[in-house]
């Protein structure tokens, strides 16, 4: 049966009749815990689908948008609107208001679901949304909510006049789900991904991220982030528990915690930015709890501290590479036993642990150099990351960016991924950095990823990122900037600044060494990643034309 369809709305469909007693836990957007199972999500995705069909208008092909944070309805919708054949928009509201406003009409969103908590940074813009009709609010409220004319109804008012919804079978081919980039050249770009592919990478995650119905998944990644990396849907296959962590900060983590405690979580996934907080938030606490977790990071290399010190309470990290156009599923980290037996101290152990791994099936890659040529497999020479596979995208929406951004024709079709990496004798992927973020100081290449990992190993620093800035004398230098973490706020900065020097010096040759500055904290981009992009643009200047900084 090979014209079989692999369609979206399947995996709850399976989930409610092999694992329907098994439980589906939110924190709303209020605080509150809400408990539901499979089975009752089943329901609310069959009520809200024949909604969508019926009252609200949606027609197969249609785009509906969300705005909000990760809760059951969020998880809901993605099944309820991909069921009836129209596109699901997921909409990163950390972007800036114009992004925001492109995404709505590049896509064209015709219906627009937001969290309560959203409507008063929205209520101005949601009118310049040129295509939206209908606005659903998700979560209570106490107001009456006028929108510039717009119909506006309540989540859960239309799951209460909803009835059963017979789902049919639709082209796998076609579009589910779509994810914007974060832009960081331009507009944000559309990623649109099939219901074959988004299927095909929620199996693949069992490959290496395996879960069962025992396991209990704390979705962490905003869903709007790349399908939330496709994990709560790899949970659903098996029957996990889920648990949604609704509105939360790294500023205040006693709610995770206490979901990771209280929840019995076994699974969860992050960008590095929050795993360090949590690991500092489990260290100041008293009794310091024990877990039994293992969790994926991703977005950028995983300090080796980081996981070092996650391991003592219990939580094993597992390093995934991947990108929105990917799905994002590319790599993950895996030992061979061949190279397990080469690693002869700890360090060399952790050291090989964060590399970005090996490819995970059937995804390919090549690494070429500047000419298109292969590179050889010696761990030193840097060459571009090129990637193709049935959950990787072969253009991007309505863009021209297209065209820079791929090759080839056909079935033989490559992603050029920006990312300039080596690869070891044994096949293992490691990211040297963006390819734009490469250091070139007096002829030659810095890794500001590796400068940034090795001043994060050291206990004072609670975070660092490098960016390389123009330097008359050398053309460019490395520019470091740390933040502290807080009983080291107040010792002499000269001091900290020496130590830091004489920490990198065991790694990195006198010419490679950065300039430091202590900083309270590092702009992060929407996804949770240093935004090289400001630091750049704030410090162009910083060494001036008459500045040389001295080695």
């Amino acid at each position: 049966m090979d014209d079989y369809p692999l369609n979206v709305h399947a995996i709850i469909r399976h989930a409610a009749l092999y694992f329907g007693e098994n439980e589906v836990v939110s924190r709303d957007v209020d605080g509150n815990i809400i408990r539901l199972t499979y089975r009752d999500t089943y329901d609310r995705v069959q009520r809200m689908a024949s909604m969508l069909e019926g009252e609200l208008g949606v027609r197969p092909g249609d785009r509906v948008g969300a705005l909000g944070v990760n809760t059951h309805r969020y998880y809901e919708l993605y099944y309820a609107v991909s069921g009836i054949g129209a596109v699901f928009v997921e909409m990163n509201f950390r972007l800036s208001p114009i992004e925001i406003t492109h995404v709505a009409n590049h896509s064209k969103v015709k219906v627009l679901f937001i969290d309560a908590p959203l409507l008063p940074q929205f209520k101005s813009i949601i009118p310049q949304f040129k295509h939206v009709e209908k606005v659903i609010v998700m979560g209570k409220v106490n107001e009456t909510i006028e929108l510039s004319g717009l119909k506006v109804y309540h989540y859960e008012d239309l799951i209460k006049s909803g009835s059963k919804y017979d789902f049919p079978l639709i082209d796998e081919k076609s579009a589910c789900c779509a994810c914007y980039t974060s832009g960081t050249t331009g507009m944000p770009k559309g990623v649109y991904y099939s219901h074959r592919s988004f299927v095909l990478h929620a199996m693949a995650i069992h490959q290496v991220f395996p879960m069962n119905p025992s396991d209990s998944l704390l979705q962490l990644v905003p869903l709007y982030h790349v399908n939330g990396w496709g994990m709560p849907f790899a949970a659903t296959i098996v029957g996990s528990k889920l648990v949604f962590p609704g509105m939360w900060s790294i500023n205040d983590l006693k709610p995770i915690i206490d979901l990771m405690i209280n929840e019995g979580v076994t699974r969860s996934n992050g960008v590095p930015s929050v795993w360090i907080s949590i690991l500092n938030y489990l260290r100041s606490m008293n009794p310091k709890p024990r877990f039994n977790m293992k969790v994926v990071s991703g977005g950028s290399e995983p300090p080796v501290a980081m996981m070092r010190g996650l391991s003592e309470f219990g939580i094993e990290v597992i390093h995934a590479y991947g990108s929105t156009e990917t799905s994002p599923l590319t790599h993950v980290y895996v030992i061979k036993p061949e190279v397990l037996n080469k690693l002869r101290s700890d360090d060399e152990y952790w050291s090989h642990r964060a590399k970005q791994g090996l490819p995970v099936f059937p995804m390919e890659r090549k690494v070429v150099d500047e000419y298109g040529r292969d590179v050889p497999w010696d761990g030193k020479t840097p060459g571009e990351l090129l990637e193709r596979g049935p959950w990787a995208i072969r253009e991007y929406f309505n863009d021209k960016r297209t065209f820079d951004s791929f090759y080839g024709e056909g079935f033989d079709i490559w992603w050029k991924s920006g990312n300039a990496v080596v690869i070891d004798e044994d096949g293992y992927m490691k990211i040297v950095d963006r390819l734009k973020d490469l250091i070139k100081s007096g002829g030659e290449w810095v890794s500001s990823v590796d400068m940034e990992n090795y001043l994060m190993a050291h206990p004072v620093v609670y975070e660092a990122t490098v960016i390389g800035v123009p330097n008359p004398r050398w053309g460019e230098r490395p520019l470091a900037f740390v933040v502290l973490k807080p009983e080291y706020k107040d010792k002499n900065k000269d001091a900290l600044r020496k130590e830091l020097l004489d920490h990198l010096s065991s790694r990195f040759v006198k010419w490679q060494l950065p300039e430091i500055l202590f900083v309270e904290s590092i702009p992060k981009t929407s996804t949770g990643k240093f935004d090289k992009k400001v630091l750049r643009e704030q410090y162009k200047d910083y060494f001036g034309k008459e500045k040389n900084s001295e080695i």
